[in-house]
This record gives structure tokens, sequence and C-alpha cells, in this order.
């Protein structure tokens, strides 16, 4: 074989450490953004928030770094400093030391801590220990707490229970069982159920007895909740032996029970959405802002920078390299919140029709589109969508939500998906429930309208809105 040189021509991409970080803040929610400045923060020292207080009044009196002065106001030499197109905007946040401007007179501007709600154990705990039982017995009792989900079932039978015991206790299922019964007598009623009948059951034995359609409703929980759940109404009617306004008070006993007692002492925290976009409408036309509560201001450390630019020599390469690093963050920060608008602005555009009539006035949309008409790649569109929220009068929603795949109408046109949906609830909600509409009918009413969709369609549409089939909707 003839060994040769030959020259070769050809383009590719490289992704720069700069052009990698872009593309992933862009890619990050709020949350995980202002988490991924957190640790930027911690490792560059060039890197600060502005929160509107100059370093050097915030240190103590003696304190201030050397070459510094109350009258100065940063280094002469501005190009050295993150130039005011490198400042992303975002709300400040004072790290200021507690108390420091606090006045002492003033004790009420302590913070009001709310106090952490009992767990559901501390609460089952509390009652357990104002009862008269012996030690084991309280012992067994506190098994059976450490054994209750966060529904406030049991989670193992008492078979499963004394199993899992250690023999030499010598526990016997009867124990237990007693114990079950101690436990099923506690607050919230229907705590200690093993199933969603006897949770139902345990809380209408805890009623009064001259409570009217008690004893019909125990009957139903007892031996009869499949077929109420499957609104086979003739059949209760005819195992009570009841008329259609008793089975309906009984119907409404049972409904309004509480089938998971545990939920009420969850620790689960309520997450809120911070929007990234607010949408008003101005002079006629809507338009989208950035949210300044969700945007970081950055900007570099004055300091750090005044002393880099007096000492050029070989120490310094670390931090001339942080500074680069700091410029180029506050940048693609500053890139990533104009691209989340671009893309927002031109959502609203397209979606107007939305914002003034709501959900059946949603038009089909695709990333595609957007990215064609901002000249970007579809996967940065995609991107942008992905856990952004924009506050609309309407409520907020992620930019996710303005795409959806279309249905072709009668006339050549098409229908968003979003707003079939919409119609498909319209309908369900004005129907009458004795005679509710099936997935068959909807299909029929849409086609009324110009809407061509199939039955399987309609149900398809029908169970992402979590609404019933038509026999489970059926009332008396």
């Amino acid at each position: 074989m003839k060994h040769s040189l030959q020259l070769r021509l050809s383009q590719h991409l490289t992704l720069t450490p700069q052009l990698q970080q872009s593309i992933r803040l862009l890619q990050l929610s709020t949350l995980e953004l202002n988490q991924e400045l957190e640790r930027f923060l911690q490792e560059n020292p060039l890197l600060e928030r502005d929160d509107g207080i100059r370093e050097q009044d915030r240190a103590p009196d003696g304190m201030r770094a050397a070459g510094t002065s109350e009258n100065s106001s940063g280094p002469a030499n501005g190009e050295d400093m993150a130039p005011e197109p490198e400042t992303a905007e975002f709300t400040a946040v004072d790290d200021a030391p507690f108390g420091a401007m606090r006045d002492d007179a003033e004790d009420s501007d302590f913070p009001q801590i709310a106090a952490d709600a009992p767990t559901l154990r501390a609460h089952l705990l509390s009652q357990l220990s104002f009862t008269n039982l012996s030690e084991r017995d309280r012992s067994l009792v506190t098994l059976l707490i450490d054994s209750l989900d966060d529904d406030g079932y049991l989670a193992h039978d008492i078979p499963e229970l004394v199993a899992m015991l250690p023999q030499e206790l010598a526990i016997e299922p009867e124990e237990l069982q007693i114990a079950l019964k101690h436990l099923q007598n506690c607050e919230p009623a229907g705590i200690g159920a093993r199933n969603l009948s006897e949770c139902l059951a345990l809380q209408l034995a805890a009623l009064p007895e001259s409570t009217q359609y008690r004893a019909q409703a125990l009957e139903i929980v007892k031996h009869h909740l499949d077929v109420l759940a499957a609104r086979d109404f003739s059949r209760l009617k005819k195992a009570l032996r009841c008329d259609d306004s008793c089975l309906r008070a009984v119907q409404k006993l049972i409904t309004g029970l509480n089938p998971k007692p545990g939920r009420d002492f969850s620790s689960e925290e309520t997450r809120y959405v911070v929007p990234d976009v607010i949408v008003k409408k101005l002079k006629g036309t809507w338009v989208a802002s950035l949210n300044s509560e969700a945007m970081p201001r950055l900007r570099i450390n004055r300091m750090y920078a005044d002393i880099l630019n007096r000492n050029r020599n070989a120490g310094s390469r670390q931090l001339s390299s942080q500074l680069q690093e700091a410029k180029w963050l506050i940048k693609n920060v500053q890139q990533r919140f104009d691209t989340i608008l671009r893309v927002s602005q031109a959502i609203v555009d397209r979606q107007r029709h939305f914002f003034e009539h709501g959900e059946v006035a949603m038009r089909p949309l695709v990333l595609r589109e957007i990215a064609e008409l901002l000249d970007l790649h579809e996967s940065t569109v995609s991107r942008v969508t992905t856990q952004k929220y924009m506050h609309t009068a309407r409520g907020i929603f992620e930019l996710k939500y303005f795409f959806g795949s279309h249905v072709t109408t009668e006339t050549g046109g098409a229908a968003s998906s979003t707003a079939i949906r919409a119609l498909i609830k319209q309908l369900v909600g004005a129907e009458d429930s004795r005679k509710p509409l099936s997935d068959s009918q909807i299909s029929e009413i849409l086609g009324e309208q110009g809407i061509v969709v199939a039955r399987r369609t309609v149900a398809k549409y029908r169970e992402s809105l979590r609404i019933l089939p038509v026999n489970l909707r059926k009332t008396l």
C-alpha cells in the first residue's frame, strides 16, 4: 500500500466552554438557575450579586479593603469591570449581618415563625398517653402507629406483623387485634383501617346513632362499595329497598367522608412557581415582559477587579481566568432571559386569541413554527419552553402549554387539541347528569361544529382531562 498525504477542508461545530454553559443555563428552570448561580458565587470571588450596596460600605469601619477609601467608587479604568450590557437585572438579596439594620428598641420586629404542624404519629401518641392501657398494650399500639402509611391505613395485615416480630416477644395475633381496636378509637376517625371499606365504616360508626341514613350507608360501605363505585343505582335500590331520594341522601353521606384521614397531617410542602414572563395588555396589544423577581442581578466584584487591574503579573493568572468566567456567566444569563423573552413574545403573538377568549380559541402551534420565525434551532425553542412559566390574566402556564397537535376541520382548516379539550370539558360540564353524554355523542356534537374527531380521540382527550366515563358520571 502506498502512503500519501491529502489535504481536506471540512466544517464542524466546536462547543466552546462558553457555548456549553449557555446551553446548560437555557434549559434550567428558575429554581435550578439560582442554585447554579449560588455555586458560581461560592467558587468565583470575582462574581457577586448586585444588591445596590458597595462592598466598602458593607464592611465595618477598619475592615475595608486596602487601597480603597470612602470616596473611591472603583478603579478608574472601567474596561476591566463588567460593562453595563453584561449585568443581568434581578431582585437584590441583602446579605448584611442579621440585626445590622435593627433598632434594639423594637422587639416586635423579630420575624414570627409558624410552629410546625404535628405529625400523624405525634398526634396519635399524644392521645395514647391519656389512656389507661398497660405498658405492653401501649407498646403494641405504638407498633401499629409506626406501621401506618401517609394516608392513615395499616400497611400490613395482623398476621404479617406477627410474622415480622421477633418470636421471643411472644406476641399473639389476638393481642394485636385488641391493640388495633384501641388505635381505631383514636382521632381522626377511620385511622388504622386496612382498606377503604373499613375506613369509611369506622367513620360512619363514629357518627351519632341518630344520624339519618347512617344504617343504610354502613350497609353499602361494608357490602356494596363496588356497586356504588360502578354507579349501579338500580342494584343498590334493590339491595337497600329504598327509593331515589333515600339513595341520593345515602350517597351524599358517604361521599362526605374522608377516604384518606392521615393526609391532614401530611408534611408535604406547597411548591410555588415563579413565572419567568408576565403578559399584559397595553394599548390593545398583548405584550410579554420579563419578571424582575425571577432575574438575578450579577456584577463583577470591584475590589478584586481593582486588585487585578493594578497587579498584572504571573500570580494573577487565576484571577484573570475567574474574571473572564464571571463575564461569560453574566453575558450568558442575560442572553438566556433575552431568548426566553423573544420566544414568549412570539408565542403571545401567535396565541393572542387565547388571551382574549380562553382555551377554546387556542390555535395549533408547533416548535418548528417559532424556531423558523426567530431563526433559532428547534431544540433551542424546546429548551426555552421547558420549565419556564408565563403569568397571564388567565393564570400561570408553562410555555409548553401553548404548543399542541391539531385536528382537521371540515373546511380544511385545523383546530388545536387544547381547544378541543376545552370544548369537551364545556360539553360535559353542561350535560344532564342523569343522561350524560357518551364519547360517540360528543364526537357527533363536535362534528356538527365542523370539527372531525373520532370517538376514540374523544375518549383519549376525556381521559387526559380526568373526566370519568359516561357510566360513572351518571347520577340519580
